[in-house]
């Protein structure tokens, strides 16, 4: 399998990485809801795919259920911290998601009602979104590198691999880096 963690040496050098990806996405985001690019409903199925898939159930949930765990046995608590900030944002941006797969549903009915919809909760996410990576990045990965050693860094990297194939399956990364490449095109 060639995994995205497979490019970096340490387990948050491979979440910023995902990052990098993600805003890849978020541009076509920007884009699209502002009105500088007139996107199909197809390229928003497509953006809202990736974020359930990639940003979602790849990257979210290899911090929910490996990261967080461990730097809190290492002493970062996860009520009235960081964590537990990241937390509420992965829910509220799972709301904004919801929201814009309720809109995609509804687009071949009520096309223009969906396209307001879709834009509000994009636009929702999409600065939420921001705000959270610079977060991650800025913040919480670097206590991260404070907090773990490097053979627990090599650790993780390992299990994010195993995370990633048991949730998504071989060749699905390159699957999602290609779409975010996609729609990074299509923003221009």
């Amino acid at each position: 399998m060639e995994s995205n963690a497979q490019h970096f040496e340490t387990a948050t050098d491979a979440l910023k990485g995902d990052h990098r990806i993600i805003e890849k996405v978020l541009g076509f985001l920007e884009k699209a809801t502002s009105g500088s690019v007139d996107a199909p409903f197809e390229a928003w199925s497509k953006a809202v795919d990736f974020i359930r898939n990639f940003a979602d159930r790849c990257h979210h949930l290899r911090e929910e259920k490996l990261l967080f765990p461990l730097l809190e046995s290492k002493g970062i608590p996860v009520e009235g911290g960081p964590i537990g900030m990241m937390l509420i944002e992965h829910d509220e941006g799972r709301g904004y998601v919801r929201g814009m797969a309720e809109a995609l549903e509804r687009a071949k009915a009520e096309p223009q009602a969906a396209k307001t919809v879709l834009i509000e909760n994009a636009g929702a996410y999409l600065r939420m979104l921001r705000q959270h990576i610079l977060k991650e990045d800025e913040v919480l990965f670097m206590m991260a590198e404070d907090a773990l050693s490097e053979e627990e860094q090599k650790t993780l990297l390992r299990e994010f691999e195993e995370h990633e194939e048991r949730e998504l399956g071989t060749g699905v990364h390159e699957k999602y880096l290609k779409i975010a490449e996609e729609l990074e095109a299509l923003a221009g």
